[in-house]
């Protein structure tokens, strides 16, 4: 198989990193040329644990508008490349979508670094990325759709649960992130948001390590030791990829409980998950704006489509995922408004569409580029799965230029 032609599902079950011409499908379809979908995650290197499921999740995708009859009577192709947790390749490969599939839409992107390795190639080019991970914010582009969270989304409420009684009245928080952007920036903000509570800096400890680390027994010591200076402690990890595994594996050896130093992540949901021994992990926290155990109509419909494409029970749904699907069907229905594929139409048709997502919650896309979400506050519980223990009773509008920036005080929002 060669990278960068159309993808089918059965190539997909085999678990392959490239693309084949889609299968005949069921619905009759025009004789026009069919509506190309770009594919921008990484198969292979470090992000591949997080990433795969987020091509499955497109594919997924344009299987259930296939079915449904296509799009403006056309049949959806998607076209998969694999940027190998390259940053330079994500640029290269935005632009071989681009130029030389010419697809209509991309989805893709995990890591914030390889987002804005493709941003000047969207700008360039005037394409259309729906990016669905949350991140760092400071970042707004006629040519991107953020479908995670903003900070506002999810860090800052993760650290006034663990402030909270509920959450263990944390009184020192230890920042632990993979050296990049988005921890940097995240942690940027949470460090001024947290001298803004009476948090000192000295109360605040902050350690970078670079992509695919594996030997955390050192700073998961330096952790106990800021935990055992008298006051309450807690973890904040915007830790990316599959250093994960080895992270999590060392919180179990050195004996850190939940009760005693609670972790709450950013980027570990179900999929980072399923490759863990979980059980020294129970109650340990993650802050998201869905979580596979969330019990509503929507979210049963979109399990039951998962597992019907993926054919493995084993396989989970998550948060970034989730985000994929509500993206996905946001711009499937704004071509259906616009009546084109034409991206400068579909920007503005984009404007103001709603799903209700899997999540429970109605989300908006807004004219920053941002979705309106929920806050979701999970433990971890022995099957991997998350048990949702503190959620906002309303979907929040995102920030995504920070408050606590403060080159932003005078930015127009």
């Amino acid at each position: 198989m060669t990278l960068g032609t159309p993808f089918s599902r059965r190539a997909l079950m085999a678990g392959a990193a490239g693309a084949l011409a889609l299968p005949a499908l069921r619905p009759a379809f025009a004789q026009a040329a069919p509506i190309k979908v770009g594919v921008l995650h990484s198969l292979s290197g470090t992000m591949a644990i997080s990433e795969t499921a987020l091509r499955d999740t497109v594919l997924m995708m344009v299987d259930w508008i296939n079915g449904k009859g296509g799009l403006l009577g056309r049949k959806v192709e998607a076209v998969v490349v694999d940027p190998a947790s390259n940053w330079p390749l994500f640029a290269e490969k935005a632009r071989e979508l681009l130029q030389v599939h010419k697809v209509d839409v991309t989805f893709g992107c995990w890591t914030s670094v390889s987002r804005k390795s493709v941003l000047p190639v969207f700008e360039e080019l005037n394409g259309l990325l729906f990016y669905p991970v949350q991140y760092e914010g400071e970042e707004q582009s006629r040519n991107v759709f953020y479908t995670g969270a903003a900070p506002n989304q999810q860090a800052i409420p993760a650290v006034d649960y663990l402030m909270s009684a509920d959450g263990g009245e944390a009184k020192r928080i230890a920042l632990l992130g993979t050296d990049y952007v988005y921890p940097r920036t995240t942690n940027r903000i949470l460090r001024a948001y947290l001298n803004s509570k009476g948090v000192s800096d000295a109360d605040i400890m902050e350690e970078y390590t670079p992509f695919g680390h594996s030997d955390w027994q050192g700073i998961v010591s330096r952790v106990k030791r800021f935990a055992g200076e008298g006051k309450r402690a807690a973890i904040v990890s915007t830790i990316n990829g599959d250093a994960n595994v080895p992270f999590y594996r060392e919180l179990g050896n050195q004996g850190i409980k939940a009760e005693d130093i609670p972790c709450v992540a950013f980027s570990v949901g179900e999929e980072e998950l399923a490759g863990i021994d979980t059980k020294p992990l129970v109650g340990h926290l993650a802050a998201w704006n869905y979580f596979m155990s969330v019990d509503t109509p929507a979210n049963a419909e979109f399990k039951k489509m998962w597992r019907a494409y993926i054919k493995n029970d084993k396989r989970v749904t998550n948060d970034p995922m989730e985000a994929t699907y509500t993206g996905f069907r946001m711009w499937a229905q704004a071509v259906a408004q616009s009546g084109t594929t034409a991206v400068d139409k579909v920007r503005e048709a984009m404007y103001g569409q709603k799903v209700e997502a899997p999540c429970g919650y109605t989300e908006q896309m807004w004219q920053n580029h941002h979705l309106s979400k929920p806050v979701m506050i999970g433990e971890i519980q022995e099957d991997g799965q998350f048990n949702v223990v503190w959620k906002t009773p309303d979907a929040i509008k995102a920030e995504n230029w920070s408050p606590y920036i403060p080159e932003n005080a005078n930015r127009k929002k």
